[in-house]
């Protein structure tokens, strides 16, 4: 059975949107199916491309991804007002034990994304998720001039705000791959009765 993995992400600008997309494709290549979700502030849509995402939806899934711009060093009050209606889910445990990843991006370098990256894996692991990085094994994480952290992957926009770099790309594909495939094994693991 394919790993279902949720990336819910907040984007206004689309940037945050490509690196979602490019998660996406990294869980499709590992053999799970990409759940691309959003969330909306107040007075704002939706994306007029992807579901919002359903709370109930959490408990559904075998892994999660999720993504926001830089908003101070921090995740975008969207997402975590998202995360402070989530009580009912912490205390079933419906997210623990599961894969859990991040991912930012940011207007400059030094804009705040290795702080926003931190910040949002905080609910995850209050949630009890197994949190993934990205490591130093992985070429794009070394050779980048641009996004990508051990910490999750990254987008740098001030020079091309709708186009990942080369390496911004490979880092974000890493990305939904290792989630994707420790869901994978955590599940064969489950199902054999070993967890």
């Amino acid at each position: 059975m394919r790993p279902q993995i949720i990336v819910l992400y907040y984007s206004r600008n689309g940037s945050t949107q490509k690196l979602a997309d490019a998660i996406a494709s990294g869980i499709t290549q590992a053999g799970g199916d990409a759940l691309l979700r959003t969330v909306s502030g107040p007075g704002e849509p939706a994306s007029a491309r992807d579901l919002a995402l359903e709370p109930e939806e959490l408990s559904q899934c075998d892994g999660l991804i999720m993504g926001s711009p830089v908003r101070f060093g921090h995740m975008a009050s969207t997402l975590q007002q998202f995360w402070e209606g989530t009580s009912s889910i912490w205390l079933k445990g419906q997210l623990q034990g599961k894969p859990a990843a991040v991912f930012t991006s940011g207007s400059s370098m030094h804009s705040g994304q290795e702080s926003t990256l931190l910040a949002m894996g905080v609910p995850l692991l209050h949630h009890g998720m197994l949190l993934c990085g990205i490591p130093y094994t992985e070429p794009a994480i070394q050779q980048t001039q641009t996004g990508g952290s051990p910490y999750g992957a990254s987008h740098v926009t001030h020079h091309n705000p709708n186009k990942l770099s080369e390496h911004e790309q490979q880092a974000a594909v890493a990305l939904g791959k290792r989630v994707t495939y420790s869901a994978a094994a955590l599940k064969t693991a489950q199902l054999q009765g070993q967890l």
